[in-house]
């Protein structure tokens, strides 16, 4: 696919679906406006469906110019396994067993710490959920602190202002908080084998300073938001005795996570224990919860999208990357973050021959630290949208809210990462 009209039909898709991520409260708008056709602006105003719609636009154009098989096999060259293990880890997750447990555990901890009890469970939200995502890797974490800050902070009486910027808190936290580890953030795993960065590695050089841009983006929100929070019943002892769940029922979903998690790059291993799930779930209905099957698919068709389109954006992104000092680096992969994922720009980065090891940290630092900035920006976020849209206006996430709410907390993580 290396033909000079398929590679500007690509980037002009490329930038159409950009402009439509950046206009999904429109359609939402004319959906109202117009309803006659209110199903079809509904599909188009959510942002999920924006790059896999325009992925399909893509290969339908590529059809027309190249062929039918040239467009088939190019698909099949792709790499799917991201979407899909992100769909898999949000449904397992987000299963009420999981989900009670963490939430059991952080409330355990909240009513320890000698302030109000619905602060401290925020800042664990904000903080200490997006640093386990190292352990239990990122899309997993979103997913987790999402649900669990959804009815506390993420509601319509607080003030939409004060929402995007615990969006953006999250996010950015999300994104530097999965650098303890190799494993976790999608931006590192990319280049973690390439450039032989294992977990000490990036503890050392990365995940200090990220762990103390997580702390403090979580305790500046946390104090704007205190006035909007309130008590919420979480956790497995609020419960009433009929409700609870099994620890045997616990234990059985913890291990198939915990399974996932250590095949995520084996689609056959992780899709099988996904599969086992799924029985088990039905088994013992009486302990579960709707499984979030329509949300995770989204994210998963957003993904999948993002890989379709993006792998034909290497002619234009590489001399970019390549083409730049080490600090100029940092911040170029901070601002082309906000236009596309984190892990392709890391990826084109693992590419290039001889490249320096100042030039590697600038990249990686900069990469996460600008996950934050859009939706597209890392691949969790779209899960964090899926599950938290509704708490907002027109049950749309603005690209541009999004933007302003996380310029703070990615200037607070670009400090960490450039000055410490």
């Amino acid at each position: 696919m290396s033909d000079t009209p398929i590679q500007w039909i690509a980037a002009a898709v490329f930038a159409v679906a950009l402009l439509h991520t950046f206009s999904v409260k429109q359609f939402e708008r004319l959906s109202l406006r117009y309803p006659r056709h209110a199903g079809l602006f509904h599909l188009l105003g959510e942002v999920e469906v924006v790059f896999g719609f325009w992925a399909i636009v893509l290969m339908l154009l590529m059809a027309l110019v190249a062929g039918g098989d040239p467009a088939l096999a190019y698909l099949e060259s792709r790499n799917y396994t991201e979407p899909m293990f992100v769909f898999v880890v949000m449904v397992i997750a987000a299963s009420r067993p999981v989900l009670r447990t963490v939430m059991a555990s952080v409330d355990l901890v909240a009513r320890l710490v000698p302030i109000r009890t619905p602060v401290a469970t925020a800042w664990l939200g904000l903080a200490a959920v997006p640093l386990l995502g190292s352990l239990i890797t990122e899309p997993a974490a979103m997913t987790i602190a999402a649900l669990m800050l959804a009815p506390q902070i993420f509601r319509p009486q607080v003030p939409e202002g004060i929402k995007y910027l615990a969006l953006g808190v999250l996010f950015v936290n999300v994104s530097i908080g999965g650098t303890l580890t190799s494993y976790a953030a999608p931006p590192v795993l990319m280049v973690a084998t390439t450039w032989q960065w294992d977990s000490a590695f990036m503890l050392a050089t990365f995940g200090w300073k990220a762990a103390l841009a997580v702390l403090v983006n979580a305790t500046i929100a946390t104090f704007l938001l205190r006035g909007h929070l309130h008590a919420a019943p979480v956790g497995n002892d609020r419960l009433p005795p009929a409700d609870r769940v099994p620890m045997s029922v616990v234990a059985v979903h913890l291990v198939l996570l915990a399974g996932v998690v250590l095949f995520a790059h084996h689609p056959i291993v992780f899709l099988g224990l996904f599969l086992m799930f799924l029985g088990f779930t039905q088994a013992y209905e009486r302990h579960q919860s709707p499984l979030i099957i329509k949300e995770a698919l989204l994210v998963g068709f957003f993904l999948a999208g993002l890989v379709v389109l993006g792998g034909l954006q290497q002619w234009w992104l590489q001399p970019i990357v390549s083409g730049l000092s080490p600090v100029a680096l940092f911040f170029g992969a901070l601002g082309l973050t906000a236009i596309t994922d984190n892990a392709a720009l890391t990826y084109l980065g693992s590419l290039i021959v001889g490249i320096s090891d100042p030039a590697k940290y600038m990249l990686v630092a900069g990469a996460v630290a600008g996950g934050g900035l859009t939706v597209i920006a890392n691949a969790p976020n779209p899960a964090g949208v899926a599950l938290l849209k509704r708490g907002f206006a027109d049950e749309t996430i603005g690209a541009g809210g999004l933007l302003m709410g996380a310029l703070g907390p990615t200037a607070i993580a670009a400090a960490a990462f450039m000055l410490l």
